[in-house]
């Protein structure tokens, strides 16, 4: 793996790693020894003005982001003394998809961020797949028309906005993800730069020429003046504003939450898989320089460019996820809190026929239905919470099994094991069920902050403060195994139950 040296980091001690989530921003801090020596996070509030819509305000992932980064600072000053200069490099990971649109000058959002489980543009989506644009796009860009993407939620600002349009043609307005929006926002409004992860999921981005193709723009009239500059995963992006943190921290790796998470998982090598359990679950797969195009609804995608090679993976994307467990506890308050869910799993011997479809937005890989919505099937008197919460835990083993399986007849792999992380993985009972369902060990890091560590990576890498891909291997070695104890005719019973469920929840809204 090449190095993009650009700054001797050699006397400095640590990496700032913006996580920038669905639901909160995170500030974490390595040292050289990848271990993590502060954490901060924050929750943002979340928008749903209609059924489907989801929204959140760009200044809230801002000041949220500029908050933690500030008490994570604190936190390891109250620990050691931290001089100026300390920090080698900022890295940024972030929810990927989002949409966001500011004036140039002001620097003022003209809408919410139109988060990436939005689905208002599901019938200009689908509008396009009569047109028979689907087989180009994909060819292009790795991706299915899906509203999942930046690009229609982009268009539909533009159209709905008053005067968004215009002023887009004019060149007063930008475009970006919130990788994007916190560059901006962190060098004072100088950089508008993405990297090659984040922008080959807007589907502008052709993936085999690594630019933006002026054919997709036309297709979905958007004016070329909003795109921002695509730079490699692991590059020079700019210098941090000197009054955000006192002093300037150069910003030198960039890239999208799930492909932050293989990086930092280490699947260096093709074949190589990882899952992340956060608000939604995303499974992916290594598959080196030659992207692979799937014959499953798995998205082909850019997973990092470091130097001048790139490198692609097969991904799989379920919508809900962890967003299930937060269901339970804030809309139906069956749980007092996300960690209680393990315990009550496991007080029951399964669910007793039931299965819950969480797809509250639609179903992601390998399904891409927008008009599904969530079911709970099988329900009986004998039916109590408890089996609910159970089923909940089981619907991100089943949707990831379902990813999982396709992704290996498209790679022609078959897995030694998977590689997980994300706030649910810290759920032994969900990991068992895991390796349970697809037959294969679960392996779960010591530290299963994966997502942050490969921006910290990323961005250690450009900076010489790691040397080389081996050193980063060297510091992940540490892990839990999750083993399968079930046979193959429970496996395929309890999936023909599940199949059964996910075809009763699909075209709901049709």
């Amino acid at each position: 793996m090449p190095n993009n040296n650009c700054i001797n980091a050699q006397e400095t001690q640590y990496i700032l790693a913006l996580d920038a989530g669905t639901t909160s921003s995170r500030c974490l801090i390595f040292d050289h020894n990848g271990q993590i020596r502060a954490v901060a996070q924050q929750e943002f509030p979340q928008h749903s003005p209609r059924s489907g819509w989801v929204e959140q305000d760009p200044r809230d992932i801002w000041q949220s982001q500029l908050a933690v980064c500030r008490r994570a600072l604190s936190r390891l000053e109250a620990e050691v003394k931290v001089p100026t200069g300390a920090f080698a490099a900022l890295g940024i990971t972030n929810q990927r998809e989002t949409t966001i649109i500011w004036d140039r000058h002001t620097g003022e959002p003209i809408y919410n961020a139109i988060v990436w489980q939005c689905r208002r543009s599901a019938d200009h989506c689908r509008e396009l797949q009569q047109s028979g644009y689907a087989e180009m796009i994909r060819a292009k860009t790795g991706l299915v028309i899906d509203p999942y993407f930046s690009a229609s939620k982009i268009t539909w600002m533009l159209d709905n906005v008053p005067g968004a349009r215009e002023r887009a043609e004019r060149g007063d307005l930008l475009f970006g993800t919130v990788d994007t929006w916190l560059i901006w926002q962190l060098t004072g409004g100088r950089v508008h730069a993405t990297d090659v992860s984040n922008a080959s999921r807007t589907m502008l981005f052709n993936i085999h020429d690594l630019c933006w193709d002026d054919e997709l723009l036309k297709i979905f009239r958007v004016p070329r003046p909003l795109l921002p500059n695509v730079l490699p995963s692991s590059a020079l992006y700019g210098h941090t504003d000197p009054e955000i943190f006192g002093h300037s921290i150069p910003i030198t790796g960039v890239a999208g939450d799930q492909q932050g998470a293989l990086f930092g998982q280490v699947c260096f090598r093709p074949g190589q898989a990882k899952n992340t359990y956060g608000t939604g679950c995303f499974l992916l797969m290594n598959t080196g320089t030659t992207p692979i195009v799937s014959r499953h609804g798995l998205l082909t995608t850019v997973a990092w460019q470091i130097g001048g090679e790139t490198v692609y993976a097969l991904e799989g994307s379920v919508f809900t996820a962890g967003a299930v467990i937060q269901w339970l506890r804030d809309e139906l308050e069956i749980l007092s809190t996300a960690a209680e869910s393990e315990v009550i799993a496991k007080s029951v011997p399964d669910t007793n026929g039931c299965y819950l479809v969480p797809a509250f937005t639609g179903l992601g890989a390998p399904y891409w239905d927008p008009y599904a919505r969530g079911a709970i099937v099988g329900l009986s008197r004998r039916v109590d919470r408890r089996h609910i919460i159970r089923a909940a835990l089981e619907s991100m083993a089943y949707q990831t099994c379902d990813v999982l399986t396709a992704m290996q007849e498209d790679a022609g792999l078959e897995l030694s094991a998977l590689k997980v992380d994300g706030g649910a993985a810290a759920n032994n009972f969900l990991l068992q069920i895991q390796a349970d369902l697809i037959n294969v060990p679960v392996i779960r890091p010591d530290s299963v902050e994966s997502t942050a560590r490969g921006a910290a990576f990323l961005a250690g890498l450009a900076v010489n403060f790691w040397p080389d891909a081996d050193a980063l291997t060297a510091m992940t070695v540490n892990h839990t195994a999750f083993i399968p104890t079930w046979d193959k005719s429970r496996r395929t019973k309890q999936l023909r139950g599940w199949h059964r469920a996910v075809a009763r929840s699909r075209d709901w809204l049709i």
